[in-house]
């Protein structure tokens, strides 16, 4: 699959060979740094801890400091053990599991921002939606629960809306798409007795 017009520009000439532009040499450099090399590690710790092997071993190291609590008299350095064990644990995979989500996050923003760019029915406007503030975002919310309740009304699936002009096109769509309602017959009812 090739890159979008939007993207191939940056990474490949037009005959779709690679270009190493000084944007492309600064992503090397950037892996060879502190970042590239903390990224990497922190990819691969989030992968280890996240498979089962991981969560079997520290179940079996929990059950072995239980298990090795009579034997110490489940003194007070029994207990520090695992305290500054698990907390010293927790507190460095904060960071390595918050840089793989600011990672993941910015693929998901990325890859969402090049579907609104390739759609022409799509608003451009909500490319950088993440870069808003709350009000902002809220603002946008509302804007799309009232889509909502107005497609809601739509009797057709595939109608669309946009950003900008989301009364005006429902009118002018309600208007051409118009059919008569059907007549509504009336049923007999039965009495029960």
């Amino acid at each position: 699959m090739k890159p979008s017009a939007g993207i191939a520009h940056i990474l490949y000439s037009s005959e779709g060979k690679y270009l190493p532009n000084k944007n492309n040499n600064a992503m090397a450099k950037k892996k060879n740094s502190l970042n590239g090399f903390f990224d990497k590690f922190s990819t691969r710790a989030t992968k280890l801890t996240g498979s089962p092997w991981a969560f079997i071993i520290a179940l079996a190291l929990i059950i072995i400091w239980a298990v090795s609590g009579p034997l110490f008299g489940f003194s007070d350095t029994w207990q520090l053990v695992i305290n500054t064990s698990t907390t010293i644990i927790t507190f460095l995979m904060v960071f390595i599991i918050q840089q793989t989500q600011n990672k993941d996050t910015t693929a998901i923003h990325l890859k969402l921002n090049e579907l609104i760019a390739s759609s022409k029915d799509a608003s451009n406007q909500l490319v950088d939606a993440e870069d808003l503030s709350d009000e902002e975002l809220q603002v946008l919310k509302r804007f799309y629960v009232k889509l909502g309740k107005l497609a809601d009304k739509e009797s057709d699936v595939f109608t669309t809306h946009s950003v900008g002009e989301a009364e005006d096109v429902h009118q002018e769509k309600a208007k051409s798409t118009s059919r008569p309602k059907p007549k509504k017959t009336p049923t007999a009812t039965k009495k029960r007795s």
